[in-house]
């Protein structure tokens, strides 16, 4: 979907239309991008199509904050509280989160990994008024990297004479090979 395009743009597109658009929703909505705007609390006011796509379900205005998922996870699988994940860091930071990934749970029980984009948006004064963020799918390029350290361990393993960390190190590669397998790209309804 995004092969050739570099996700910046779209991102600068969005920011554009909240700028310089009084009709900046039917711009975000037009999107191929999930992107979703929430307030300095948290609160998720807004998102696009592509959002129920990617989280597989229809955020809740008023109820879901900090994300437009379900459930959050690190790529080490341990779970992540929504008040902690990278759109809250730059709310509560007041500064552009980049270069994380995450994994987003739907309520289905598939995952997604995804790269986001959370931008702090401010006001003429330098107030911060809420963020924008946007959500890059990048499960085939997660799911290789964690099978790619599954067969890191299973090749460190095999250096060592330690039968206990032989286990630890198998224990590992089996929990990055499960979460490669969990991972599954959302399919666009559109």
């Amino acid at each position: 979907m995004l092969a050739n395009t570099d996700p910046e743009e779209f991102l600068k597109t969005a920011l554009t239309a909240l700028a310089d658009n009084p009709d900046w929703r039917s711009v975000l909505d037009e999107l191929p991008v999930p992107i979703y705007v929430a307030d300095t609390e948290g609160a998720v006011t807004y998102w696009n199509r592509a959002c129920v796509t990617l989280a597989g379900r229809v955020p809740q205005l008023g109820r879901d904050r900090w994300c437009v998922t379900w459930k959050i996870y690190t790529t080490a699988g341990d779970f992540m509280p929504h008040e902690e994940c990278p759109m809250a860091q730059a709310i509560k930071e007041q500064r552009i989160i980049r270069e994380s990934v995450a994994i987003a749970e739907r309520p289905d029980g598939s995952r997604v990994a995804f790269k986001p984009y959370p931008t702090p948006l401010f006001d003429e004064s330098g107030a911060i008024t809420g963020a924008i963020n946007m959500l890059i799918d990048v499960t085939e390029e997660q799911s290789a990297v964690l099978k790619d350290q599954a067969d890191r361990c299973r090749r460190l393993a095999s250096a060592l004479y330690s039968r206990e960390s032989m286990t630890v190190l198998e224990n590992m590669a089996v929990g990055f090979e499960r979460a490669a397998a969990e991972l599954k790209a959302p399919v666009n309804d559109a």
